[in-house]
């Protein structure tokens, strides 16, 4: 009877009815702000109107529309049910009285922009959250309803107060929500973490350098974000006009693109989309993520990043041949080439492509991170992620694919159903050890700290020790922490960074 009394949660837009999944507390498909349809399009998120009978939180809330084979694919699994009504969020926690507020962790989802939800297997918050936190996920807007950018939508502003990345405003209001209300769900609003992988690290490198969230959250996690220059507002706006004559609106207007079916972007190909980054230049990124870290400007916040051993698993889905890059930069980028032969022992173009286009793409981005951390005085920690489950070594030749680390660091390893390469025991205690780190950090780190604890100290990056934590080596089960981990690389492709990376 305690429990079911407890299943109830005064929120302040109203009062919601969860469910319980063992001993945890679950609420599923909490509306954290208005619809965003109509003529709430391409709009920053509105309030929710509030509720006056219990509201039931027992099941997902839709998911922004996307291609839901590519999901099945490579996303993490089953999206759900589509809309545009698609801004919800989850909430899991192991004791809505706890003695002492429990620290909190908003998981942003990754997929390019393009595909994913909250509610996926490998995403779901039960596994951290029976271990003492509250977790959180949220669906966003993806692809052209998240990030657009037209003529006809700018009029609506004053001069420099236009607004094109509305998924980032969507995670905003999200964090806004949970500094509302996540009191009465246990958590503790002053101790909140967000993390996510791919383009939810991307989000979280933004979110650092949005001066629209700031006090919102006070530490991050950043999982394999990719180097990619966010898109320039001029551009973006470029594209915006092509989508509309692709849709025979050559002086299309607001209320005309609005009223174009929400289902009818998503299908959109190059050059008729943004790419998986921001749009740089409006009120919520005045300036790129890269360029803000790179001039350590970014949120002064302690922060975690990291990537994997064989990021460039994801170059295929971008269509991008590993082995064709590097023969064109031995042809057409000379002083690069040296570099390349100097920096790598690899011979074979295609290993080598591999390599070089997860260290530029992937593993600089940390070190960038960090370094500007340290020079705007705020704890850095850095990570190399390089296990391999027991099942899959003879597949996972060349390390760790692009997203296998969620599963581990989320501890959700008993989600995934895998029937023809299932995880072992070991496994799952390798997942276990990992996510500690995770948990660790949200607990704990603050803005003063110089260590992360768990079964080997990590200390915090400054340039003199290099420190990066190995997780995994040769995908074999260890963790470690490594001095100078690729710093000649690092060095110089840091400086390199915006040139080299191409996605075609």
């Amino acid at each position: 009877m305690k429990n079911e009394q407890r299943l109830r949660i005064k929120t302040a837009e109203g009062e919601l009815r969860g469910t319980m999944e063992g001993e945890l507390f679950v609420f599923k498909g909490i509306p954290y702000a208005a619809p965003p349809t109509g003529p709430l399009r391409w709009k920053a998120p509105q309030p929710v109107q509030p509720w006056q009978r219990v509201r039931d939180a027992v099941s997902w809330g839709g998911s922004s529309w996307q291609n839901r084979a590519e999901c099945l694919a490579i996303g993490g699994g089953e999206p759900g049910e589509f809309s545009e009504d698609c801004l919800y969020l989850n909430v899991w926690t192991p004791d809505i009285q706890p003695s002492h507020p429990l620290p909190v962790m908003v998981w942003i989802h990754g997929g390019g922009y393009t595909i994913g939800a909250g509610g996926l297997a490998p995403y779901l918050g039960a596994p951290l959250a029976a271990r003492g936190v509250v977790m959180v996920t949220l669906n966003y807007r993806l692809g052209h309803l998240g990030f657009f950018a037209h003529p006809a939508l700018d009029a609506e502003y004053t001069h420099g107060e236009e607004i094109n990345n509305f998924a980032l405003l969507d995670q905003i209001a999200a964090l806004q929500w949970v500094q509302r209300n996540i009191h009465v769900f246990g958590g503790d609003r002053r101790n909140v973490t967000i993390m996510g992988e791919s383009s939810g690290g991307r989000s979280v490198l933004s979110l650092f350098a949005s001066p629209l969230a700031e006090g919102l959250f006070h530490k991050g996690i950043v999982q394999s974000a990719y180097s990619l220059p966010d898109t320039p507002r001029k551009k973006a706006l470029e594209t915006g006009k092509a989508v509309a004559r692709h849709f025979n609106l050559p002086d299309a207007t607001a209320e005309q693109l609005r009223a174009l079916p929400a289902d009818s972007f998503w299908s959109l190909t190059s050059p008729l989309v943004n790419g998986p980054v921001a749009i740089a230049g409006d009120r919520v990124l005045p300036q790129s993520s890269v360029s803000v870290f790179n001039a350590a400007r970014q949120h002064k916040y302690p922060l975690m990043i990291g990537s994997n051993s064989d990021e460039a698993s994801v170059l295929e889905y971008f269509a991008i041949d590993a082995a064709a890059t590097i023969a064109r930069i031995r042809q057409q980028h000379k002083f690069a080439w040296r570099l390349i032969k100097w920096l790598y022992d690899a011979r074979d173009d295609a290993v080598l492509g591999r390599q070089v286009a997860r260290d530029i793409a992937f593993t600089t981005m940390g070190y960038v991170a960090v370094m500007a951390q340290h020079r705007a005085g705020a704890p850095g920690w850095r990570y190399y992620f390089d296990y391999v489950s027991e099942n899959a070594r003879d597949l996972y030749t060349s390390g760790t694919w692009h997203g296998n680390e969620v599963p581990y660091v989320l501890d959700t390893l008993s989600n995934m159903n895998l029937t023809d390469r299932p995880f072992t025991d070991n496994d799952r205690q390798f997942a276990w050890r990992v996510s500690e780190y995770w948990l660790n950090f949200a607990r704990d780190v603050t803005g003063s700290s110089d260590t992360i604890d768990g079964e080997v100290p990590w200390p915090a990056w400054h340039p003199r020790a290099d420190y990066t934590m190995r997780f995994g080596d040769q995908g074999m089960a260890q963790i470690g922490v490594e001095k100078r981990f690729m710093k000649r690389r690092m060095q110089v492709f840091r400086l390199l960074m915006r040139t080299l990376v191409r996605l075609n």
